[in-house]
């Protein structure tokens, strides 16, 4: 699975508890916690996962290749 992350965050002093809070969110969502655990929430065969990887790809290059087709008409 990987390395365990360690998310930590410290009030400072006359700090508010909800903008500590705020920068604990900032700090999850950097590590991207929550969708490691909504992706390991159940098992996926290693077919699945190949597809899912494969379809990603492939969404990538259909985005690239629509910004390069705008890039050169704009030329």
């Amino acid at each position: 699975m990987g390395k365990p992350i360690n998310v930590e965050t410290y009030v400072k002093r006359g700090e508010p508890i909800e903008r500590a809070i705020r920068r604990f969110l900032k700090k999850c969502k950097k590590e991207k916690i929550m969708e490691k655990v909504l992706e390991k929430r159940f098992y996926e065969k290693p077919s699945v996962v190949r597809h899912k990887k494969k379809l990603r790809v492939k969404r990538l290059n259909e985005q690239n290749r629509k910004k390069l087709l705008e890039e050169e008409r704009k030329r």
